[in-house]
């Protein structure tokens, strides 16, 4: 079981301590643009993959929180051999940020290496906000510690993703570690230590790619944050559990001035595509209404007319397991499958400080080969150039799903640069 809680209070995010200097190109985590607005500053010392001062970015992305409750006969060292449960007081928002209109803020002061990060965003229901200061908070993959459940190995080999840093930091009170079923996935539960108390977990993680590793001017990130809220009843032998998961995908970095942008040309940029997604199209066929989070990691391929102010955007990602939590279990986009999007639009530096757009087709192929064509409701891509010239693009995109009966929703970034 994976986790890293460095809090002994109930508090989140009490820890203190910093971490001291490390050299650019280490596991140092990375800075950022000229000023709080993005990255238009004259800043003539600092760079993104070499930091010399305090920055702090605004990210571009996406975000979403669910929030369910699950009675479950297990809890409390009891054996459960069947499923037995569902989630009920579901509640579900999502959002997409544009290049204007993010409050998404990545702060890092190279002195002590220390990253403030805020993912707070009222029509998300997100309200992520850490300090990583603990030099304890850095956490990898592999060995005793790893990053809490449901944090995305991006350098497995479903994903190959090189560079990828991780953060976290956390709290929990009267409950056990989160606990795999016999014979089955682990899973977001917990298990009380003293019965006649409650006990809560919250713990943020965040993660980026390493400035310099694949890009020089932007990079993606994301953040997941799991809170828990467990209680036990005598008269009904249920551990009940309120579950609140939020997750995030950013691009961020040295955002192009407009009078850096070329007005002619053309130019592809290739890089990385980062998302997190609930999809669940049981309801109206099995009445199965439990909802599981899954990451998609993969390419992006931008391609730019400067001439003509346009743009076009294709996504290529394998998906990840979902994050199961003691119910069915029941999932159609299965761990492995492939992941396509198309779509493009306008490029206005005035009126939108980069580009926008929107998918005009999105679809998952799972390993047996079966293909789910989605009904797209709403989308949009947002994006922005990075680097002093343009070398390099980043932005955040969503889908969301227009089946009635539905929960289907994509949430991403991307990021890329011209070979």
């Amino acid at each position: 079981m994976r986790l890293l809680i460095l809090l002994a209070s109930t508090t989140m995010l009490a820890a203190c301590g910093g971490a001291g200097p490390q050299s650019a190109g280490s596991s140092a985590p990375p800075t950022g643009t000229g000023g709080t607005s993005g990255g238009t500053g004259s800043d003539t010392v600092h760079t993104f993959a070499d930091p010399t001062e305090a920055k702090t970015y605004t990210a571009i992305g996406s975000s979403h929180s669910y929030q369910s409750t699950v009675d479950d006969p297990g809890g409390n060292g009891q054996q459960r051999t069947v499923r037995q449960t569902t989630q009920t007081g579901q509640i579900y928002q999502g959002d997409a940020t544009t290049v204007r209109n993010s409050n998404l803020t990545i702060a890092y002061d190279p002195r002590d290496a220390i990253f403030n990060v805020s993912f707070t965003n009222g029509l998300a229901g997100t309200s992520g906000a850490s300090r990583f200061q603990d030099p304890l908070h850095r956490t990898n993959f592999g060995g005793a510690v790893e990053p809490q459940f449901g944090t995305p190995d991006l350098a497995s080999d479903m994903w190959g993703i090189p560079g990828v840093q991780y953060l976290e930091s956390g709290s929990l009170s009267n409950v056990a570690q989160a606990r795999p079923v016999a014979g089955g996935p682990d899973e977001f539960l917990f298990n009380l230590i003293d019965q006649t108390e409650a006990g809560t977990y919250d713990a943020t993680t965040f993660f980026y790619q390493l400035p310099g590793t694949d890009t020089q001017y932007v990079t993606f990130a994301g953040y997941l944050r799991n809170t828990a809220a467990v209680s036990y009843d005598f008269d009904t032998a249920l551990t009940t559990q309120v579950s609140t998961l939020e997750r995030g995908a950013f691009a961020y970095g040295q955002i192009t001035s407009n009078d850096a942008v070329p007005t002619s040309g053309t130019g592809t940029f290739d890089g990385t595509m980062l998302a997190t997604m609930v999809f669940n199209d049981q309801p109206d066929v099995t009445g199965n209404l439990d909802t599981y989070m899954q990451w998609i990691a993969g390419s992006a391929s931008t391609s730019v007319n400067f001439g003509a102010n346009t743009f076009s955007l294709s996504l290529d990602g394998s998906v990840g397991a979902p994050m199961f939590d003691g119910t069915s279990g029941q999932q159609s986009v299965l761990e492995g499958a492939k992941f396509f999007a198309n779509g493009g639009g306008d490029i206005n530096l005035v009126s939108a400080g980069g580009f926008f757009g929107q998918f005009n087709e999105a679809w998952f192929v799972n390993p047996d080969n079966t293909r789910l064509d989605l009904v797209i409701a709403g989308s949009s891509i947002n994006g922005a150039f990075y680097g002093p010239k343009a070398q390099e693009v980043g932005g955040g995109y969503r889908i969301v799903g227009g089946t009635p009966d539905e929960r289907i929703d994509i949430l991403g970034t991307f990021v890329g640069k011209q070979p």
